[in-house]
């Protein structure tokens, strides 16, 4: 087969030299371009495996003007999505919460009430892991402002003791002198058993419960297990019981110190716990129609 120059093919199709090798060349740079971009998202990914177009654009925008390079979100989710990179959503998880029992309850204390300084809220909430062919289930505490989790335990039974646990840790890092705090969660039996309340209590802090089995009256716990799901892997099987807790140490510490929120302003929580400046809001908060309780 006879070879074509280029000078004959920029004849055939009305283009100049110039013009072609122009085009080569931003052709070139576009997939130079593309390759480091992957490789900065694989990088982001290693810490946070779920992390979607809108964070990695953020995250991305410094590095990449570094580099001498403009992206907007959509030329990024186009090149995602070119290499199949997209995140996909996870399924559901179904329900932990036992509120079939004769313990004392408690009334919703976040009626009508502003969030807006950390360690005002204490937001709990239970979520399960699979495990081999059984369960893990995870005890969260949040702070409701900043988002960061202050305490947590994975324990093999879905009793009070994982949540206890998880309450010690935020104790840990609680001192009474502080202003009032208040301890909000569903009305499970773990949250209304006497041992826990007795520790609320010893540590004066209120105690506020859903009303309503609504999962907008507990929204930002419920937000904080779905994340955690999504974007740190969570929601995969784990063989044993040993590598879930590693898993769920290692995510949470990630998300704490990695994962930026929208609702914070686009700060990590443990830069949004630290911040003496209110935060940004980036949407208007919606509120529960019926309890008007504020959502995350």
């Amino acid at each position: 087969m006879a070879k074509v120059s280029v000078g004959s093919l920029c004849r055939l199709f009305g283009v100049s030299r110039q013009a072609f090798h122009a085009r080569k060349q931003r052709s070139q740079r576009s997939v130079s371009q593309a390759m480091l971009v992957l490789d900065l998202v694989t990088a982001l990914r290693r810490d946070v495996p779920g992390l979607g177009t809108r964070k990695l654009h953020l995250l991305l925008a410094e590095p990449l003007a570094k580099s001498g390079i403009k992206l907007g979100r959509d030329k990024l989710h186009k090149i995602l999505y070119d290499h199949s990179m997209v995140i996909r959503q996870g399924r559901q998880t179904p329900q932990t919460t036992d509120s079939n029992h004769r313990l004392q309850r408690y009334p919703n204390l976040l009626i009508g009430r502003a969030i807006n300084a950390p360690r005002q809220v204490w937001v709990s909430d239970i979520t399960y892991l699979y495990i081999g062919l059984g369960f893990g289930y995870l005890s969260l505490i949040t702070d409701a402002y900043s988002k960061l989790i202050v305490g947590y335990c994975l324990h093999p039974f879905l009793t009070a003791e994982g949540s206890l646990k998880a309450l010690d840790m935020a104790l840990s890092t609680h001192l009474e002198r502080e202003e009032e705090l208040i301890h909000h969660s569903d009305r499970g039996s773990q949250y209304c058993s006497f041992d826990y309340v007795r520790k609320l209590k010893g540590a004066n802090i209120l105690i506020s419960m859903t009303q309503q089995g609504d999962p907008y009256e507990n929204a930002i716990a419920e937000r904080v297990n779905g994340i955690l799901k999504t974007d740190f892997r969570l929601n995969r099987v784990f063989v044993t019981f040993e590598e879930a807790e590693k898993a769920v140490h290692k995510s949470i510490y990630n998300y704490n110190h990695l994962r930026p929120h929208m609702s914070c302003g686009y700060l990590t929580p443990v830069m949004a716990h630290q911040s003496e400046q209110p935060l940004k809001k980036y949407w208007k908060p919606k509120v529960y129609k019926r309890s008007k309780v504020v959502r995350d």
